[in-house]
């Protein structure tokens, strides 16, 4: 009589050798795609909080107070939280997503937005599953996390061209925030 049963032998009472190996090589598989998933998102997020970063930084040093302007960067960063309060389940978070805020507001807000995301991708195990929550306005949806987050920087991006293009209309000097800037500043191909 056996008293020493392994993890397999009790939780997947297979006999065969074959189909303990297949089982193996699917958890094997299944744990690295959740790191290449954790990877992915923490570059991605890495890139936002930078990319964020980078427009404040344009507006600070051209003195815009364009209340267009900042009202797109605080729509930005405001849906940074009400998405990050969405997924951990907390209470909606006290912000306006088209509040007016001023560019130290805005500049406190993102570097926290940016850091609190990072700290969830970090400390989270698990992105693939399904989130059921209510908009901004009331209307429920069911949306997988791993979207979600995705959504979330690709609606930044869309945003933070929009500001591009208004600083240009405005004749001030829009900043360059696209992803492969950022792969190249941090791979130490160009200089930020």
């Amino acid at each position: 009589m056996r008293t020493n049963f392994s993890f397999f032998d009790r939780h997947f009472p297979v006999h065969k050798t074959y189909h303990k190996e297949k089982l193996v090589n699917c958890f094997v598989f299944q744990f690295k795609l959740f790191l290449r998933m954790k990877k992915y998102f923490l570059k991605l997020y890495q890139y936002n909080a930078w990319a964020n970063k980078r427009v404040l930084d344009c507006l600070s040093r051209q003195n815009i107070d364009d209340e267009k302007i900042l009202s797109i960067m605080g729509h930005i960063v405001a849906a940074q939280f009400l998405w990050l309060h969405r997924i951990k389940g907390l209470p909606p978070a006290d912000v306006k997503l088209w509040g007016a805020y001023n560019l130290p507001q805005l500049v406190a807000m993102a570097e926290d937005a940016g850091r609190l995301w990072l700290e969830f991708v970090e400390h989270t195990e698990d992105f693939n599953r399904e989130l059921t929550y209510y908009n901004y306005v009331g209307d429920p949806y069911i949306n997988n996390v791993e979207m979600i987050m995705i959504h979330l920087v690709n609606h930044s991006s869309y945003h933070r061209a929009q500001i591009a293009m208004l600083l240009r209309q405005k004749g001030f000097e829009p900043i360059n925030t696209d992803f492969i800037t950022y792969d190249r500043v941090i791979t130490g191909q160009w200089k930020d």
